[in-house]
C-alpha cells in the first residue's frame, strides 16, 4: 500500500508544496496588490493571503490520481489513507504556519474543506478552483467599513479574520472535520 500512496497517489507532492508556500510567504512578504471592493474603492489584500490555494491544489492533484480497480479490490481502505493524509497536510500546515502565520494555516484548513465538499459534488478541478473563488469573493463581498471609516470584515467572510479569531478557528475546525466525514461516506477513493 505505502508503493500506491507514493507512487499512484502522490502524497510526496505536499511536502514540497508545503515548502514553496513558505518560500513564496517569506519572499513576498506584507505586499498587497489592489482589490476592488463592492462596498466602494480598491482596498490592498495581501499576496500570501492567495498562497493556500497552492496546498488545494495540490491536495487535489492526489487525490485525483487513482485506479479504481485497484482501490475496489484492496484489503486496506485507500480513503483511511487518504483521510490520514489529509489530517497530516493539516498539521504540516499548521507547523508552517508558525513561521508564514496562523491566518494561512486556518485559511489552508478552510479552503480543503470546501474543496473536499466540492469535490463530492463535481470532481477535483472544480474543487480546486472552489477555494480560489471563496478567497475572490472575500475580498470583494466580505469587506466592510466601521462607523470611525477603516476597513474590517462581514461576520461571514472567515478568511479574513485574524489569526487570533477563535470563532474563525472553531468554523475552520469543524468544517474540515465534517468535510473529512462526507468525503469519505459513499465515494470510494
Amino acid at each position: 500500500m505505502s508503493r500506491y500512496i507514493i507512487a499512484v497517489r502522490r502524497w510526496w507532492v505536499i511536502p514540497i508544496a508545503l515548502a514553496v508556500l513558505v518560500l513564496m510567504c517569506g519572499s513576498v512578504g506584507t505586499s498587497e496588490i489592489p482589490v476592488p471592493s463592492l462596498v466602494g474603492g480598491m482596498v490592498g489584500a495581501r499576496l500570501a493571503y492567495f498562497t493556500p490555494v497552492l496546498i488545494v491544489v495540490a491536495v487535489m492533484y492526489c487525490l485525483e490520481r487513482q485506479l479504481r480497480e485497484a482501490e475496489s479490490t484492496a484489503v486496506a481502505h485507500v480513503r483511511l489513507y487518504d483521510n490520514g493524509a489529509l489530517i497530516l497536510t493539516v498539521v504540516l500546515t499548521h507547523a508552517a504556519g508558525l513561521v508564514v502565520g496562523m491566518d494561512v494555516a486556518r485559511n489552508v484548513t478552510l479552503l480543503l474543506a470546501i474543496a473536499l465538499l466540492t469535490r463530492r459534488l463535481a470532481n477535483e478541478a472544480t474543487a480546486a478552483a472552489s477555494g480560489l473563488l471563496l478567497l475572490i469573493f472575500n475580498l470583494i463581498l466580505g469587506r466592510a467599513y466601521q462607523p470611525g471609516g477603516h476597513p474590517s470584515h462581514v461576520w461571514w467572510a472567515l478568511p479574513l479574520y485574524p489569526a487570533e479569531s477563535l470563532a474563525a478557528w472553531l468554523v475552520a475546525v469543524v468544517l474540515f472535520a465534517f468535510a473529512l466525514k462526507l468525503s469519505g461516506a459513499g465515494r470510494s477513493n
